[in-house]
């Protein structure tokens, strides 16, 4: 299996929320791999393609992102 850019590790992430979370943390730890070799420490999503765009759903996100080693931030 060939690594995932950064760009295609976030569109997984954005499929995978509109699929209701499914391989969420697979999707999350191939992010946080992709982090790494492209030496960035965040991860920005747009708060327009998420499922729940609101205060309350980013911070869940954030909070849930972090649990697990990923810095996310949001762009404007």
């Amino acid at each position: 299996m060939s690594e995932l850019t950064l760009a295609d590790a976030t569109e997984n992430i954005y499929a995978s929320l509109r699929a209701d979370n499914a391989d969420l943390d697979a999707h999350i730890a191939a992010l946080k791999a992709a982090l790494a070799r492209e030496g960035k420490k965040q991860a920005v999503f747009d708060p327009t393609r998420l499922v729940q765009n609101n205060r309350a759903g980013r911070k869940l996100m954030q909070a849930y992102f972090r649990q697990r080693g990923v810095s996310v931030s949001f762009s404007e």
